[in-house]
């Protein structure tokens, strides 16, 4: 249920404003005395009682039930009409009144209750006109000025209820539309944020993984190297100085895994460069760590979106440490194709290879696999212990377009 308008939320404050003046400027006309009893106001104490009540009724619109907008808008009628015959000179200002009437409509109605009051008010603004004018036999051409004179003053009025009607129409729809751009990029903020804190979650979830899986097990390595080099200072110092020899290499291999997990984090890498050459950077990086020199095929038709080239650059990354750390391998081939339908990325060595059975929880598997699925794509693994492994990603079309 939508709350009342008051003059803490009123959507168009300079209206209100605007209203405060007419019935201002109304209650001065029917207070003030006026020499000629022709233009006195019958009944000024209920006149200026009338307009202060109409005035106040301003203040708070009703828009929740459809019961109390019709018992609002007949009492205000009921105030117009009253101040329309027995205002006096005040009732020179009773169209006002009406626009006034079309305008809080407008708030509180749909549109077929705003045409209703618009036609309504039109028809009371003819009955009270009807009333107002004297009546007494007027020769021939006064009547014909008087008739013409009434008919053009309803049009004008008929005219300006129809364009505070469309004018209203108008403002209340563009405010809506403001509305509802305001709901959906809040909606989309909060998903965008929503979005940031699960991939910030995501990352702490992969660093941890990569400390787990590489620095975890070389420091313990090293811690143990080291506890039994210490035991062994005083009485076998030659072997002591041989697990020194070891824990110093692990100590190395760790710092070689520190560095290679900052590159690994490191954003942004496909802006300055192309993907065929980050893809050389990181095959000749490869090859100096290993000694391996892989077999690169890349035939790309069309451009790929960025988004697209960093997973794709961040798979094969993490696919040759994968190689590096586990595989033994002495031959990888490297092959990215955009075909018809999909870009397919297939990456192959002749290592050890491993069961998927028991090995599919690693940081490298399940990082190719979320960034693969996130694009929409098909992450598939062929291997088996001592045969190697090949890696296919299939990315769609749909995420291929520029």
């Amino acid at each position: 249920m939508s709350r009342p308008i008051k003059i803490n939320n009123h959507p168009f404050r300079f209206l209100l404003y605007l209203e405060w003046i007419l019935l201002a400027i109304a209650v001065l006309s029917a207070a003030l005395p006026h020499p000629s009893p022709r233009f006195a106001a019958k009944f000024p104490e209920l006149t200026i009682c009338c307009l202060v009540i109409f005035g106040l009724m301003g203040l708070r619109l009703p828009t929740n039930n459809y019961l109390t907008k019709i018992i609002y808008t007949a009492s205000e009628v009921l105030l117009i009409i009253i101040t329309g015959i027995f205002g006096g000179r005040t009732a020179r200002l009773f169209p006002f009144l009406y626009i006034i009437l079309v305008t809080r409509s407008c708030l509180i109605f749909q549109s077929s209750g705003r045409l209703f009051i618009t036609f309504l008010s039109f028809i009371l603004f003819l009955l009270t006109l009807q009333y107002r004018f004297p009546r007494p036999p007027l020769p021939p051409p006064t009547q014909e000025k008087f008739r013409f004179f009434s008919f053009s003053l309803a049009m004008l009025f008929g005219l300006s209820l129809v364009f505070i009607l469309l004018l209203m129409n108008a403002v209340l729809s563009e405010r809506k539309s403001r509305d509802k751009l305001a709901i959906a990029n809040e909606k989309l903020r909060q998903y965008a944020l929503k979005i940031e804190n699960q991939a910030t979650l995501e990352e702490r979830n992969r660093i941890a993984r990569e400390i787990h899986d590489s620095l975890g097990h070389s420091l313990t390595a090293l811690n143990l190297q080291l506890e039994t080099a210490l035991k062994l200072w005083q009485s076998n110092p030659t072997k002591a100085f041989t697990f020194l020899t070891t824990a110093k290499e692990l100590g190395s291999k760790t710092l070689k895994d520190v560095r290679q997990s900052v590159s690994t984090m490191r954003s942004h890498l496909l802006q300055e460069q192309s993907l065929e050459q980050a893809i050389a950077t990181l095959l000749e990086d490869f090859y100096r760590s290993n000694g391996v020199i892989p077999i690169c095929q890349i035939n790309l038709v069309y451009p790929i979106p960025i988004e697209v080239s960093t997973s794709i650059y961040r798979i094969i990354q993490e696919s040759l440490t994968n190689i590096s750390k586990y595989a033994d391998a002495t031959e990888i081939k490297l092959e990215i194709t955009t075909k018809i339908r999909s870009l397919v990325l297939i990456i192959q060595d002749n290592g050890r290879g491993f069961d998927l059975k028991q090995n599919t929880t690693g940081f490298g598997l399940q990082s190719m696999r979320d960034r693969t699925l996130a694009l929409g794509g098909e992450f598939k693994i062929n291997t088996t212990p001592g045969s190697g492994c090949q890696i296919i990603v299939d990315i769609p079309m749909t995420r291929l377009i520029t």
